[in-house]
């Protein structure tokens, strides 16, 4: 604990050669395990949030559906879901983002985000900020207003933090 606070790095657990090898994925199952650093988890991105008159939460399948949900309902906002390609049943619009080893999208419903909406974009992980960067293009397309953009691990070795400039970007551990 640092001022009083859960070290949330602590709870994350390091998993060398997966999901291939010469990849050290960053696992925050143990995170999200644990009561108290999970509590710690959503109470400081409901902390950052605050004050930010959001209207609507944007997290991205599928970890950042988990902690999405409970912030949105600690800032008394919505919750959008941003899904792979054909997951949601109603009209939806799309945004394609790069990966490694080629492209992939994501989709909300086109009716998620009402125009001049102040959206908290949410996800597990900032690596190269493609996803980050694709829901952002899809609060736009709606007309809704990004008012920040926050994570729980960030990885500042790649860069991802570039893609997203202009951007109130929050992160609660960096590696």
């Amino acid at each position: 604990m640092t001022d009083g606070r859960i070290d949330l790095s602590a709870h994350v657990r390091d998993i060398p050669d997966f999901p291939k090898e010469g990849i050290l994925f960053r696992d925050i199952m143990p995170l999200l395990q644990d009561p108290l650093a999970l509590r710690e988890a959503v109470d400081r991105l409901v902390e950052y949030g605050t004050g930010k008159h959001i209207d609507v939460v944007m997290g991205a399948e599928a970890r950042g559906f988990i902690l999405g949900a409970a912030v949105a309902y600690g800032l008394g906002a919505g919750f959008v879901c941003a899904r792979k390609p054909g997951k949601l049943p109603h009209t939806t619009i799309s945004a394609a983002y790069d990966l490694e080893y080629g492209t992939d999208k994501l989709e909300i419903h086109a009716d998620a985000i009402k125009p001049g909406q102040n959206v908290l974009v949410h996800d597990d992980l900032l690596a190269t900020g493609g996803t980050a960067r694709a829901k952002i293009e899809l609060v736009e397309q709606l007309g809704g207003k990004v008012v920040g953009v926050a994570f729980i691990i960030e990885l500042a070795a790649l860069g991802g933090r570039s893609k997203l400039q202009g951007y109130d970007v929050y992160s609660l551990i960096k590696y």
